[in-house]
């Protein structure tokens, strides 16, 4: 999602910003994803999405190294991920195994912590901390 869409409205009188939770969702994505694409970058590896053909399963963010292995990435507009958030990210860990370093979720929370699955979750204003 590009903030510049934001500046403007189709119609003169209507609101600048929509008060959307799926456009805020993407904004906050969007955010997000440049934030991990700038450190990736410093490193020398890659950001992709990755989402099966059938659209089963859907990872935001997947970031991979020279070696080919991946730190996996959820961004959730919520403070507290719920198992549902995460599951695509133990598909991953089902399917690469020890190839897959680390999955987080980035979330809008105020702490970051372990969750029991192993997963990890991180606030959004701690990326670069």
């Amino acid at each position: 999602m590009n903030a510049a869409a934001l500046v403007s409205s189709p119609s003169p009188d209507g609101p600048l910003i929509p008060r959307d939770g799926t456009l805020l969702g993407a904004l906050f994505e969007g955010l997000v994803t440049l934030s991990v694409q700038v450190y990736a970058a410093v490193v020398g590896a890659r950001v992709s999405h990755l989402r099966t053909k059938g659209g089963d399963h859907e990872v935001d963010l997947v970031v991979t190294r020279d070696d080919g292995r991946l730190v996996a990435l959820e961004v959730k507009l919520a403070p507290v991920p719920t198992d549902e958030d995460v599951r695509h990210l133990r598909w991953l860990k089902e399917r690469v195994g020890d190839d897959l370093l680390d999955a987080a979720v980035i979330t809008t929370g105020p702490a970051a912590y372990r969750r029991p699955d192993g997963i990890a979750v991180i606030p959004a204003a701690l990326l670069g901390a």
